[in-house]
């Protein structure tokens, strides 16, 4: 199990919590240093996830509402969008095996454990 963290943010720590809480393992991927996400890796997670890729942007961001916002793209465009600026990514996403939830509230994790 993976749970892609951004630390600064309470919502991503809340999730690593629950992880920690659940006594499971699990390896913390640090998405914004880690360079975790290629194009390829990012659509393979988002089908788990079951989500479009603009469903996982974080459109309250500064960058995202000076640079794209009210922008009709792609699927595509926006993953590669999401690869250049991981900080748009919705998170955390907890990642096992063929599924993977977005772990807000962090009892979603319960749908994959």
């Amino acid at each position: 199990m993976k749970i892609y963290h951004n630390p600064r943010c309470s919502k991503s720590r809340a999730g690593l919590q629950y992880l920690q809480e659940k006594n499971i393992d699990f390896e913390i991927v640090l998405y914004l240093k880690d360079e975790a996400f290629t194009e390829q890796r990012l659509k393979e997670i988002l089908k788990k996830l079951n989500k479009k890729p603009f469903e996982m942007i974080r459109t309250q961001e500064k960058d995202y509402k000076a640079n794209y916002k009210g922008k009709k793209l792609t699927d595509d465009e926006w993953i590669k969008i999401m690869v250049e600026n991981p900080k748009f990514i919705n998170r955390p996403i907890v990642e096992k095996e063929d599924k993977a939830v977005w772990a807000i509230p962090p009892s979603n994790i319960d749908e994959i454990i």
